[in-house]
């Protein structure tokens, strides 16, 4: 069954950003605030080795569990605690969400990869957004586990493919626990099994060093979805989830604990 659909589509302009959809691979490139070649993003009250750190030896990790939230309250959400991170206000964050159904367009996409017109679109109830993240088009939705990092990069991690294959690497570890083989494909971002994509990241860095947006990864999705975009603009490939692979849908508080275990040991967080 092919799902086709619903539209209203309240597209907001992005700012500068970074690829996290990274076309390190073809499906979308690197650029934005920071790329590749250029200088560090600078600016902000955050340290001057980028970590922001309000005291003591690992910066702590504060997991903020949302539920289901619109895509545009998310984005507002992040430029707000963008700014208190780089004023060194709050500690590092990750938002763990879902959303309603969207498409989000990357600083790097192409329209031609959304397939569903407007009233197909709308027919479904699935918004369409410009976003400030590097990529192509994406599909969020129920089922799918979102999760927006926002962590003041300290200086030995300020290198966009590094932040990008340490996201790889969180959620190839989760997936791990629960029995899952994945990992990334040569010149292509994101987390596959086989040929079958099951995580999305697309990324974006602030003055700083600060990050937002994030990854995707495809839990309980209902992956007919699928059939509205080219998932990052990546064509001949498919995509896959959690469930469909083990049979049945793992618990959803599971997952969420450890994508946020997995985080704070690659990145050296504290709980």
């Amino acid at each position: 069954m092919t799902v086709r659909g619903q539209a209203a589509s309240p597209r907001q302009g992005g700012s500068a950003r970074l690829d996290g959809s990274a076309r390190l691979d073809g499906s979308a490139r690197l650029d934005g605030s920071a790329q590749l070649g250029a200088s560090a993003p600078s600016g902000g009250s955050a340290q001057s080795d980028g970590s922001a750190q309000l005291g003591g030896e690992r910066n702590p990790l504060e997991v903020r569990r949302l539920g289901t939230i619109p895509y545009g309250e998310a984005l507002a959400l992040q430029d707000e605690l963008v700014r208190l991170r780089r004023a060194a206000e709050i500690p590092d964050q990750l938002l763990l969400l879902e959303h309603p159904h969207v498409v989000t367009l990357g600083t790097g996409a192409d329209e031609s990869n959304v397939l569903l017109s407007a009233d197909e679109r709308r027919l479904l109830g699935m918004e369409l957004f410009d976003t400030g993240r590097g990529g192509d088009v994406t599909y969020h939705g129920p089922g799918q586990l979102v999760g927006y990092p926002i962590l003041a990069l300290e200086e030995g991690r300020r290198d966009l493919h590094r932040y990008v294959r340490d996201l790889e690497t969180v959620l190839v570890r989760s997936l791990a626990s629960f029995g899952i083989e994945a990992g990334p494909v040569a010149g292509l971002t994101g987390v596959w099994v086989g040929e079958e994509k099951i995580a999305a990241i697309g990324v974006r860095v602030s003055s700083g060093w600060i990050t937002s947006h994030g990854f995707a990864l495809n839990v309980s999705t209902d992956l007919r979805f699928f059939d509205a975009i080219v998932p990052c603009g990546i064509r001949g490939k498919g995509v896959t989830s959690m469930a469909a692979l083990l049979g049945e849908a793992p618990d959803a508080r599971a997952v969420q604990d450890a994508v946020a275990g997995h985080l704070r040991e690659v990145f050296g967080r504290s709980a």
